[in-house]
């Protein structure tokens, strides 16, 4: 009795195990043969690097799910040929405006400069003193060595003409080193507005220019007050007038000699008694 009990116990479990067994995989082949709706974008068919023109060779379409659009994609490869290439662009990943330069303003350098800004090269002869550090992206100030003529004088200052910068190229390099090193050059070219230009050259045409490297998070402007003079360096020791012009400055009065009166050479004494007096005078030094 107990036997038959267990076989049939044995024989239901089996039915129930099978028939889930079946309804599972039903439902997932079901699931596997529904198709996913899919995009298609505009994708790299090998690395593009920086400052690369697009060809119609080097594009391909990749596929990728309609739930998660890519909303600056291209879906068209014909809208991206001619177009420059602003930051690297891995093979396969879809480009996006982002990555890509003004439409008809090319490659290279010109495609780096947003609208109203200017690029402009300026050289120093102490480039070789932060050519360690400098590369494109950095951020910079300008410093200025001048002679500064005066009513009286020509006095030499250096004064802060341009603050946070940015290091568009050094030298040929538009884009940093992939392992960090920086190249040693002795031309610089900086994104500008036009008024920042204008005074970057003429401050060129007076006299050697120096870059000071500045964190490139630190957006503030500092105020330099006046331009650095020979003064500040000799601790005073120069005057300045309200010109401008350096001269030594006035020396201290001395203080006016003390005279001290000579003792006199003999010492009268008059002595009264009563109604006698006696006058006695003696030598002073004496003995």
């Amino acid at each position: 009795m107990n036997f038959r009990r267990m076989a049939t116990a044995l024989l239901i479990g089996l039915l129930i195990s099978g028939t889930c067994t079946f309804l599972l995989s039903r439902a997932l082949r079901s699931r596997s043969n529904t198709k996913v709706p899919e995009l298609s974008y505009v994708a790299p068919l090998r690395p593009l690097a920086a400052g690369e023109t697009i060809k119609a060779e080097s594009l391909q379409m990749v596929t990728w799910p309609a739930s998660q659009p890519i909303p600056d994609g291209f879906v068209k490869p014909d809208t991206l040929i001619g177009r420059g290439v602003l930051y690297p662009i891995d093979k396969g990943q879809p480009i996006t405006e982002k990555f890509l330069s003004a439409a008809g303003s090319g490659a290279g350098l010109a495609s780096k400069i947003p609208d109203g800004m200017r690029a402009v090269a300026l050289r120093s002869d102490d480039i070789v003193g932060v050519a360690g550090f400098l590369m494109p992206g950095s951020h910079v100030d300008v410093l200025a060595s001048l002679q500064v003529k005066t009513k009286d004088e020509t006095v030499p200052v250096t004064v802060t003409i341009l603050q946070n910068a940015e290091v568009v190229t050094t030298g040929h390099q538009i884009q940093p080193d992939p392992e960090g090193k920086p190249a040693t050059v002795n031309v610089v070219t900086l994104l500008l507005t036009p008024e920042d230009a204008e005074r970057a050259v003429f401050a060129t045409q007076q006299g050697p220019i120096h870059f000071v490297l500045r964190s490139g998070t630190d957006k503030l402007q500092a105020d330099t007050g006046a331009p650095i003079q020979l003064a500040s360096l000799v601790g005073g020791g120069l005057k300045s007038d309200l010109n401008g012009s350096a001269k030594p400055a006035a020396p201290r009065p001395h203080p006016a000699p003390v005279h001290v009166a000579e003792p006199p050479a003999s010492l009268t004494v008059e002595t009264v008694s009563g109604d006698h007096s006696t006058t006695d005078t003696f030598r002073i030094g004496s003995r």
